[in-house]
């Protein structure tokens, strides 16, 4: 009787060892299994944020282009015989026709004025009638390449203390020759008041011939 007893519970202790082994092997391929679990779901997270993210192409508008293709489409200051993979800046000044050598202008002309070689020197002058007229004395020298008529100067009389008293103009249309010299004696260029006491003439206007 004693030893059916001994035997029963040997016996389970057996099955209470072989009952105690699957509970650890269980355990040990839940976590495997677990672990597959994981990096299958990493993998996933990574392919889907490798495929949301846009390419460079699809990132720019559509507006965009490369500077080489803007710089060959913008020709409104390139050559035209140069292709665009071969344009040279060209300047304004570049495309601009050269005037023909030794052919006057009439720009230039226009800009010469006939007082630019006109001079008044020597200049005096005293009272004449009844002592109302200005009588100026003055010589003009004409240093053109061209002869001038039609000159007109401009005469200022002041007090004898340098204050300003009044102006008188005169055009003279004798002709002066070109690289000449031509002096006009009490040349009568208006009344003046009494009280004037110097004077002082400049050239205003002239016409070339």
């Amino acid at each position: 009787m004693t030893s059916d007893v001994k035997l029963s519970l040997g016996e389970m202790s057996w099955l209470k060892g072989r009952s105690a082994r699957p509970s650890r092997s269980s355990a040990r391929t839940f976590r495997t299994r677990l672990a597959l679990l994981s990096g299958a779901a990493m993998a996933g997270c990574l392919t889907w944020a490798a495929l949301s993210i846009p390419s460079d192409a699809e990132s720019q508008p559509a507006s965009w282009r490369p500077p080489s293709m803007t710089l060959a489409q913008n020709t409104s200051w390139f050559s035209p015989a140069i292709t665009p993979t071969q344009s040279v800046m060209v300047s304004p000044e570049d495309m601009a026709v050269p005037l023909a050598e030794g052919t006057p202008t009439e720009t230039a002309h226009a800009q010469a004025s006939p007082l630019d070689g006109l001079k008044i020197s020597s200049q005096s002058w005293r009272r004449g009638g009844l002592g109302s007229k200005a009588l100026v004395t003055f010589s003009l020298r004409n240093r053109n390449d061209y002869a001038v008529k039609d000159i007109e100067i401009a005469c200022a009389f002041l007090r004898r203390d340098g204050s300003h008293l009044t102006d008188r103009r005169r055009v003279i249309h004798e002709t002066v020759s070109m690289k000449s010299r031509k002096s006009f004696a009490r040349l009568h260029v208006g009344f003046v008041n009494v009280n004037a006491d110097k004077a002082k003439c400049a050239l205003v206007a002239a016409s070339r011939i």
